[in-house]
Parts: C-alpha cells; structure tokens; sequence
C-alpha cells in the first residue's frame, strides 16, 4: 500500500515536470545574455537623445553634409569655412575652425555642437565640452570610407540614420564611378602634382602625405610630386626642382593668401619645373577640393579634367 501511494506520487511529479519542460521553449536559451539585452534596450530606450534644435556646425564639409540631409532648419551658426551652400552664409559666424573662440559659439545659445576633428584649438574645444552640452567630433579621413563615415555620424547626431543612409548610398555610388574612372590611367601616364598652400616671403607651403590636398591628388589618377614628410611644410628650392611637377594645384581664393599665376611663375624653383614651362596650373575653390564631402565625385572628376584635359 505505502509501495502504491510512493508511486503516485512520483506520478503526479512526472507530471507535473513534464509539464515545466513543455514550456520551456518559451523561455529564452541563455537568460543572462537576453536579460543584458533587455537591459540596454530598456537603457537606450531611457537615456534622452541629444537636442540638435539648436545646431552649431563647424567645418564647411559637415555644415555641406547637415545640408545634404535635408536638416539645414537645426543650424544657428557656422564657422567660417562653410561656404556651401550659398545659404549657408547667411547663418552667424563664429569664427575660423582652427581659431574658434567658446564665447562666441556660447553666444549663440546652441543646443548641441558638431565639429569636424582638426577643429581648435584644444583649450576651446575643452571649454566646450564642458558647457554641458552635446558635442559630437565627426572623424576625418581623406579617402572614400571616411567621407561616408562623416555622414553616418552628421546622420546619428541629427536622429536621422535612414537619410543618411540613403545619401551614404548616392555619394558612394557617385565616387565609386569616378575613382574607377580615374584608376583606367595607366600607371606611367600619371601626372606629378605640387599642391601650393601659400607662397609667402618666397617660401612655397607645399602638401605632404596624409593631407586633404595629397588624398584628392591620388584619388584623381595622379601623383603628389611632394613625399617625404606629413602634413604642409616648407620645402626647399631645391626639393621643388627635384620634384618635378608637371601641374601646379592651388585653391582660388582671395585675400593676402592669395597668389596670381603671374607671382606663382616668377618663384625661382617653380620656373625651373615643367608645369611653368606649360604654364600648367590648376586653381579650384577650397572646399569643393579639399572638403571631402557630398560634392568630392565631382571635384575628382573636375581636377582630373583639369590635370589631363577631356
């Protein structure tokens, strides 16, 4: 009898864990990893998202791309590099990016800043950071992937991936087609460029590598006739002779940085180099070849036309 009821009871708790296992399924696999996840999302989902309402855009290249998206209604203020659109300078200005003054950007009243990394000098941008306000560094890298990268983070911080992702598609599609364009140049067809920055007191301020000026030249199908070093430096009479360039590239711009092709071809190193003898020299708006935003398709294939004609 006691035999009996042992093995009902060991019955009814077959069951019962029969019927615990049943819902299982139900249950997620790994509890601990799902709970984590629940948990940032439930974070995400909490943690405010900044408010761009009141945007100031530093870098010509990042006010472009705010304006590309569609989201120009969020500026209040631009630095002084951004030109483009035309609009664009209609906005307050708060200064050179590489000069900025907090105070004057803090005028402004912003809800959230965004600058382009470069942008200074680092005791502003430290004073900035610490207004308790957003304030978003957009990577600069001068190559195809860091002109989108720029986008998808302008798009992140404007709470507008899927716009950004639809531009990230068009710019991609468009520079794709021009490097592929610009690559068909054979090898020993290239053409050697010297990028001038400035020519003061008989010093040429030529582009090394790992600058905006040596990324366009290489993503043109031509070469930097200037290696050796990073960044903009002086360089000798004699390193500019030896260089060899066959096109001189500078940016048209106004003002006391300004050079005339006339004083650019008097320099005594530049008259010795083949591109004065063809008088070979490019000029093209800063920020459309340096800037490395929406618009770079076109200036590659613009300086290409430039360089090697077509």
């Amino acid at each position: 009898m006691t035999m009996f009821k042992n093995l009902k009871r060991i019955r009814l708790w077959e069951v019962a864990l029969t019927m615990v296992v049943m819902a299982l399924p139900l249950v997620p696999a790994n509890p601990i990893s799902s709970f984590g996840s629940l948990v940032r999302q439930a974070h995400a989902a909490e943690t405010p998202k900044p408010d761009t309402s009141r945007l100031v855009s530093i870098g010509g290249d990042i006010t472009e791309i705010v304006y590309a998206l569609g989201e120009e209604k969020r500026l209040i203020a631009r630095d002084s590099t951004s030109l483009y659109p035309k609009e664009a300078t209609k906005l307050p200005d708060v200064g050179y990016m590489r000069a900025l003054s907090p105070e004057g950007i803090l005028a402004v009243n912003p809800t959230a800043i965004i600058a382009v990394e470069g942008s200074g000098p680092p005791e502003a941008l430290a004073v900035l950071r610490n207004a308790s306000l957003p304030f978003e560094t957009v990577p600069q890298h001068y190559d195809r992937d860091g002109i989108l990268k720029k986008i998808e983070t302008v798009g992140a911080l404007l709470g507008v991936p899927e716009k950004a992702k639809a531009l990230e598609d068009k710019v991609a599609a468009d520079l794709d087609a021009a490097i592929a364009d610009s690559a068909k140049r054979p090898e020993d067809e290239r053409k050697r460029v010297l990028f001038v920055l400035s020519n003061q007191n008989g010093k040429i301020l030529a582009s090394g590598s790992n600058t905006a000026a040596d990324g366009i030249i290489k993503l043109t199908g031509a070469v930097n006739a200037i290696s050796g070093f990073s960044g903009y430096k002086s360089v000798t009479d004699e390193a500019i002779i030896e260089a060899k360039p066959d096109v001189i590239l500078i940016m048209d711009r106004e003002g006391p940085l300004s050079i005339s092709d006339e004083d650019l071809l008097k320099q005594p190193a530049i008259s010795l180099t083949p591109a004065a003898g063809r008088k070979a020299i490019v000029r093209m708006d800063g920020l459309y070849l340096l800037g490395f935003g929406p618009r770079t398709a076109s200036a590659i294939r613009e300086l290409n036309a430039a360089i090697y004609g077509g």
